[in-house]
């Protein structure tokens, strides 16, 4: 299985547009069957078509986690594609990343993003909740756009993965909890990694609010 340390050496990253991002460490990422074609594809950026490159899958799955990787690793400037605005001004020669493009407010500025990145012949990295091709998108040209991308998806995540992400989750918060407890808790909780993270926060304020350890009667309720 293809490692995302294998990807390119490490150049100067521009990174815009992420206020109070997470540092998404590359030892952070949770290698999984269900993510590895997008790391095989991330692993080999010279063999993109057209050097474009779509992932897709639904929040959470760690769409973003993989960009800001790559990202790194060419020195890519990264936009957050809620706070796309405007024209773009010089963009730097390591590449284009545009996070969750079914978020971008206007059509014509994701056309236009595109088509300077086009212009700059630099390779293209984009996510989204859906494949490109299948987003309800009304502009013509920015249709043909985003179906010449080579499109790549993030499977809903195994039981190996969720156990690895609730154990890191639990881990940021030094929370300790028994891995017999572990098990008893995840059967219980979401199976969709977003809303996992979503639960696992609101376990947080609850755990906060009466104080004391994490147990399994306190995720009962809160899960209702």
């Amino acid at each position: 299985m293809l490692s995302p340390n294998n990807l390119m050496p490490a150049r100067p990253q521009l990174i815009l547009s992420f206020p109070d991002a997470p540092a998404y460490a590359d030892s952070d990422f949770i290698h999984a069957e269900s993510n590895a074609a997008a790391r095989a594809w991330l692993a080999r950026p010279g063999e993109w078509p057209d050097s474009r490159l779509a992932i897709w899958g639904e929040a959470g799955c760690g769409k973003t986690h993989l960009m800001r990787i790559w990202a790194r690793r060419v020195g890519a400037a990264v936009h957050d594609g809620r706070f796309l605005r405007g024209l773009p001004e010089a963009l730097p020669p390591g590449g284009l990343g545009i996070d969750d493009i079914d978020a971008v407010p206007e059509e014509a500025t994701l056309f236009h993003w595109l088509n300077a990145a086009r212009d700059a012949a630099i390779p293209v990295l984009i996510t989204s909740h859906e494949p490109p091709a299948r987003l309800k998108v009304r502009l013509p040209d920015l249709v043909s756009r985003l179906r010449a991308f080579t499109a790549v998806g993030i499977d809903p995540p195994e039981d190996e993965l969720l156990r690895a992400l609730f154990a890191h989750l639990l881990s940021d918060r030094q929370w300790r909890l028994d891995s017999d407890v572990q098990d008893r808790i995840l059967p219980l909780l979401p199976r969709a990694p977003g809303e996992l993270r979503a639960f696992v926060a609101r376990l947080h304020d609850a755990q906060m609010a009466v104080g004391g350890r994490v147990t399994l009667g306190l995720v009962k309720r809160l899960l209702g």
